[in-house]
């Protein structure tokens, strides 16, 4: 199997929590995976296309919902498959030209799946807490700006 190479390497427990927010706020809002971010270790942010700012009550049941998650402790898994089977199942629109045939999938429990070529954790537990620290709309696009307190500090 030949995968293309990745020219990044991401600090695995921020880089779930982006997938665990993604997949929160496809399940809340339908509004789709992120439209551009930057992954960082200490602060991320992710940017939504999305019609309205997120109310206070919105902002922690965000919160609640990736901590619940990160809690159930569930494994983080890998699935390759080629892109015609990809394409049944994912945008492939994020893809690069010469992508490889074979493309990987991320799995995290049922909560979310979609192909990533980034680092991840092994079980969501090695997260620690998620915390949202600030969100701003304007245009159209929400921006929600995170933090992670790692598991082993209170």
């Amino acid at each position: 199997m030949e995968l293309n190479a990745h020219n990044k390497q991401e600090f695995p427990p921020m880089h779930t929590a982006e997938h665990l927010l993604n997949g929160t706020m496809v399940a809340l809002y339908g509004c789709g995976r992120h439209v551009s971010a930057h992954v960082e270790r200490t602060k991320s942010k992710l940017d939504y296309q999305f019609p309205r700012p997120l109310t206070d009550d919105e902002i922690r049941a965000i919160e609640d919902r990736v901590n619940d998650a990160i809690r159930a402790d569930v494994p983080v898994t890998m699935e390759f498959i080629t892109q015609a089977d990809a394409a049944q199942r994912f945008s492939l629109d994020r893809l690069p030209d010469d992508a490889s045939d074979t493309v990987r999938v991320v799995h995290i429990g049922n909560y979310d799946q979609c192909l990533c070529v980034g680092s991840h954790v092994e079980h969501t537990a090695q997260i620690g807490t998620f915390r949202i620290t600030s969100t701003r709309w304007a245009d159209g696009k929400l921006r929600i700006v995170f933090r992670l307190t790692p598991p082993d500090q209170p």
